[in-house]
């Protein structure tokens, strides 16, 4: 199995300047540089996040990772082909040259997929390997289908936090019908604790390229890879999706480090 790490964010909250516990000064700088994938997490010999999403990755079965990255990620390709070169993994990269949206990332990665499946997921997030093997074993497009509650319990996601997640409704065989994109809390007060929450980490196949490229702007003025799954949606491809539990990493704040860090401590990764 492909997996595709969309990191051609500007991780613009990640530079933000935010109430959190200090950092170290390789964590300042890589807080700075909004580089969340290369965040240095742990004590001593502290590894980049990635290396901990990679880990998850292999765990799952996953053998080929395209890296989709700005047209400047020297520092990147130097520790990944360098002293960080995975033993499980063969790494590709896809330069994305604008910052223009993930369905953009998502085209500039389809010369490395090819015809076959293939994951997608965000560098900053860090998911359970038995939900990424869930995703590899599928056999068809899908998504994991997260409980509101549960993200609230297992990866302890503040309530007001969870409600700017992406909900997902889902037909009487557990295929993706729509996509609500930052519902808000009458939304999510409504559907109740068991609401289904995407957290951005798919399996597609070729057929997605072209809901990407044919996908509007959003009002945010990018091309978002949710808005292409609801056009293929309405174009006939189906999403399965698939009930899935664990604590989810998200290292896109300052004041994520400290919490992953902790979450992340005696954990040696092996990608």
């Amino acid at each position: 199995m492909k997996a595709v790490l969309l990191a051609r964010g500007l991780g613009s909250r990640m530079k933000q300047d935010a109430d959190a516990p200090a950092l170290t000064p390789t964590q300042a700088a890589a807080a700075a540089a909004g580089a969340k994938g290369m965040m240095p997490i742990g004590n001593g010999l502290a590894r980049p996040f990635l290396d901990y999403v990679w880990h998850a990755l292999a765990d799952a079965g996953c053998t080929e990772i395209c890296f989709v990255v700005a047209p400047e990620h020297d520092a990147i390709r130097g520790y990944y082909d360098g002293p960080g070169k995975p033993a499980r993994l063969r790494v590709s990269y896809a330069v994305q040259p604008i910052a223009d949206g993930t369905a953009r990332a998502v085209q500039a990665a389809q010369a490395f997929a090819g015809r076959d499946a293939f994951l997608v997921l965000n560098s900053d997030n860090l998911y359970p390997a038995p939900v990424l093997r869930a995703l590899v074993t599928l056999g068809e497009p899908g998504l994991p289908a997260y409980r509101r509650d549960s993200l609230v319990h297992d990866s302890g996601f503040p309530p007001d936090r969870v409600i700017a997640f992406a909900a997902i409704e889902i037909d009487a065989h557990g295929y993706l019908t729509r996509i609500v994109e930052k519902p808000g809390r009458d939304y999510y007060d409504a559907a109740g604790p068991a609401a289904l929450i995407s957290m951005n980490v798919w399996r597609f196949d070729e057929r997605i390229f072209t809901a990407c490229r044919d996908v509007p702007l959003s009002t945010r003025g990018e091309y978002e890879l949710p808005e292409a799954v609801g056009l293929a949606v309405s174009r006939g491809v189906k999403f399965k999706t698939v009930p899935a539990a664990g604590a989810v990493l998200d290292l896109s704040r300052r004041s994520d480090i400290s919490v992953v860090s902790q979450r992340l401590a005696g954990v040696e990764p092996r990608p």
